[in-house]
Parts: C-alpha cells; structure tokens; sequence
C-alpha cells in the first residue's frame, strides 16, 4: 500500500492517507521566522509499527530543509527521529 502526504500549510500539519484513508498527522508550529518546531505525531493504532510514522517525519523534515528553515523538534518521536538520521 501506497503512503500519501499531504501538506495543509493552514492547519501547520502534514497528513498521512492510506488508500485515501487518514491514518495521522505531523503538527507543527512556526515559533520564528525560519525555524519549524515539529510538535506532535500521530498514527492510528493499527498502522503504528509499519514505518509509516518515520516516512511522516522524514516527509516533514525534507519540506523544512528545503525552505531553508531550521528544525525543531518538541514532539518526542521527531527528536528520537532526528537522533538516528542526523542533518
């Protein structure tokens, strides 16, 4: 099955869709001019354990850096992210 994320730069958050089904969210905040704080990270229980969480953050993360905006990470799960795949 094929992950879809979607970006929705209103709600700061990007979506993870299954089969057009959401299944979470990445919620992030614009603390500072150029800097994404990535606070909260969310995948239903049954999808949780595929990797999906992971290809969310990652999603995340590459969108930030090329903005140019530096990351944050408050959400646990992007910090533990963020310890095994450097910048």
């Amino acid at each position: 099955m094929n992950l879809d994320i979607r970006h929705d730069e209103e709600a700061q958050q990007f979506t993870a869709l299954l089969e057009q089904e959401d299944i979470g969210e990445l919620a992030y905040g614009l603390p500072e001019p150029e800097v994404m704080d990535f606070q909260h990270t969310f995948i239903e229980e049954e999808h949780r354990g595929k990797g999906y969480a992971n290809k969310l953050i990652k999603h995340g993360i590459d969108y930030a850096t090329s903005k140019g905006y530096q990351v944050r990470a408050s959400c646990p799960a992007v910090a533990r992210y963020l310890e095994q795949h450097p910048l």
